[in-house]
């Protein structure tokens, strides 16, 4: 069986044991967010209806408008269908009240040829960003693609919005060659895309590990 399916047909406790480390926790610099957060992973199907509303809410509060400006437009069904596919899978942020305070959710599958691990959704309730959970999360998945052997990491970001851009580069990520291009129309205006593909090469990621624990 190839290798993304062999994976995805994995129980999630299967899936976890072999693909994440046995401690999920974000340990940072900052107090607040050593203390009452933990990381929950999940399935889009053992995902509660709580937390899966508290997902869609975070995802609607900061991305909306974007989806809106773009020529896809924002569809809270369409939205909610996406991200109950069968071999989505979630690390959630939860506060020691059990609410949701961020997620990520991602999927081992293919993109123009490649075994990839795509990043579908990121997002963080003000209260929580810029305390390094962002990268925490970014890191476990990426982990996840490292473990199964997987050629890269993928996300979408929407060009407006300079900070996650920002971001991403900073853990490396950087255009990738499928990224869409300006389109020059019929009566010679040029259309610019309203949103960039970003990669990371995790052979690469995992060479360095490896160099660093064998020194």
């Amino acid at each position: 069986m190839p290798r993304i399916e062999d994976a995805n047909g994995l129980p999630l406790t299967s899936y976890r044991a072999s693909f994440l480390p046995a401690d999920l926790d974000p340990i940072a610099p900052n107090a607040i967010a050593q203390g009452p957060y933990t990381i929950s992973f999940e399935s889009s199907s053992t995902i509660t209806a709580v937390h899966f509303e508290a997902c869609l809410d975070l995802v609607a509060s900061s991305s909306a408008n974007a989806y809106a400006a773009s020529g896809t437009g924002w569809s809270p069904a369409k939205k909610r269908k996406e991200m109950k596919l069968p071999d989505l899978r979630y690390l959630l942020l939860m506060h020691a009240t059990k609410q949701v305070q961020g997620f990520l959710s991602f999927m081992l599958t293919y993109e123009d040829g490649h075994e990839v691990v795509y990043c579908y959704e990121l997002h963080l309730s003000p209260a929580v960003q810029r305390q390094g959970l962002g990268k925490h999360l970014m890191t476990l998945m990426e982990t996840v693609g490292v473990n199964a052997k997987i050629d890269k990491s993928m996300l979408t970001v929407f060009l407006e919005n300079a900070i996650a851009l920002k971001f991403y580069e900073g853990l490396g990520y950087s255009e990738d060659d499928y990224s869409p291009e300006p389109r020059k129309m019929r009566n010679g205006t040029v259309k610019m895309p309203t949103y960039v593909i970003l990669s990371k090469s995790l052979q690469e990621w995992s060479t360095d590990e490896e160099e660093l624990e064998h020194g």
